[in-house]
């Protein structure tokens, strides 16, 4: 931890000679420059770092912020709207379990060409003898296919959190099918459908043992994997170590941004229900499709974002011992916003809600918490930053 956190500090300094100033004075340094659209975030014990690139690269940053070298050998991608590779993880149980797991949106083949839909894969990191080169990839394997697979290139949702069990969850979008109360197109209600669902799987992909009882219609058995339905586009997912509880954030339509405590079997609403309203309504309150509040058994969203949307990314919970003032607080990004939101909570509930950073590095893609205990934060787009980010200092 030590060392990584030294690493870390020589980075910001070969980059910047200070720290950079900001209005709202939050800590920020500069690891990293020049990452092409990066997507998400991992740790290596060594101190390295991967970087998911969208267009399906991942990059390997030394401990001094460098790019050192790309893992070989992904799967293609579709890179496509809001699609390419995306979330990164590594096994709980890492490096006695190597491996890493990410998400992507897979293309078609055969009858499903043209087609897309997220997928998750994992591969065994492999160091060659001159250990700093660059991990190579082997054994991958895609262990998990959303189904079915569909046109469009946005929603894929695509986050990964583990629980203490080992289980993985998955968040899935419902690729932008879905129209606020429109009968028939209700792919996130639909539990033979693993579009605008939260999925819970074994480290090799098959659903894990202990889930909801969905009910039964003839000729429809639910999917077994289904932990929670009725997201839109979950782009932020996150597990409470100290709490033992999954959160996630979601894309509203326009306005109705959520954050959502996730339970087994709930029903968080889509398309049926949310604070946002259709594209091109008028800006407030009365266009919420179906009035907004999420009645039984709708489960109410813990905090939204209106009556505009801010666009959350990448989800974190700081559970780390350096800065004490900020342990249980969530933390996610904002692409439309541009901003990284600090999130208070009191129990199951929102005490604070506070906006850093706002429109200083551009839209933020994901939120990590690093061995060292700073926050680390990527910036999104074809100049993306890795950013380390602290409290603001003690006047």
């Amino acid at each position: 931890m030590v060392l990584c956190g030294f690493a870390a500090a020589v980075a910001a300094a070969w980059w910047t000679s200070r720290r950079l100033a900001a209005a709202d004075d939050l800590q920020v340094t500069v690891v990293a420059r020049r990452l092409d659209h990066p997507w998400a975030l991992a740790f290596l014990p060594d101190c390295r770092m991967l970087v998911s690139l969208k267009a399906g690269r991942v990059a390997v940053l030394g401990a001094d912020g460098h790019q050192a070298g790309e893992l070989r050998g992904l799967p293609p991608v579709v890179d496509d709207g809001q699609g390419g590779l995306m979330d990164l993880s590594l096994d709980p149980d890492f490096p006695r379990q190597p491996w890493l797991y990410w998400t992507y949106s897979e293309p078609g083949a055969g009858t499903e060409r043209g087609l897309a839909g997220t997928a998750v894969a994992r591969g065994r990191l492999s160091w060659p003898g001159d250990s700093a080169l660059p991990p190579t990839l082997q054994e991958v394997q895609v262990i998990y296919r959303q189904t079915p697979k569909v046109r469009g290139s946005g929603h894929f949702g695509a986050r990964l959190a583990w629980d203490p069990a080992g289980w993985l969850f998955v968040s899935l979008g419902e690729r932008q099918l879905d129209q606020p109360a429109t009968p028939g197109l209700d792919n996130a209600q639909n539990l033979t459908k693993s579009l605008g669902k939260i999925v819970r799987l074994t480290r090799t992909g098959q659903a894990a043992p202990g889930h909801p009882n969905w009910p039964l219609k003839p000729g429809a058995a639910p999917l077994p994997e289904i932990w929670s339905l009725g997201h839109r586009n979950p782009q932020g997912l996150a597990w409470d170590a100290d709490t033992g509880r999954l959160w996630a954030t979601e894309h509203g339509p326009q306005g109705g941004d959520e954050l959502n405590l996730i339970h087994p079997g709930a029903n968080y609403g889509w398309p049926l229900v949310s604070y946002g309203c259709p594209y091109g309504s008028p800006v407030g309150e009365a266009c919420r499709v179906a009035g907004g509040v999420h009645r039984p058994p709708m489960v109410e969203p813990v905090s939204t974002w209106v009556p505009r949307s801010i666009a959350p990314s990448g989800l974190a919970v700081y559970n780390g011992t350096r800065f004490p003032a900020w342990r249980g607080h969530l933390f996610l990004g904002a692409l439309a916003g541009e901003a990284l939101w600090e999130v208070t909570l009191k129990g199951e509930q929102v005490a604070g809600r506070q906006a850093w950073l706002q429109g200083r590095h551009g839209r933020v893609r994901d939120v990590r918490q690093g061995p060292d205990g700073w926050l680390y934060v990527l910036t999104d787009g074809p100049d993306g930053q890795l950013l380390r980010v602290g409290p603001p200092l003690a006047r």
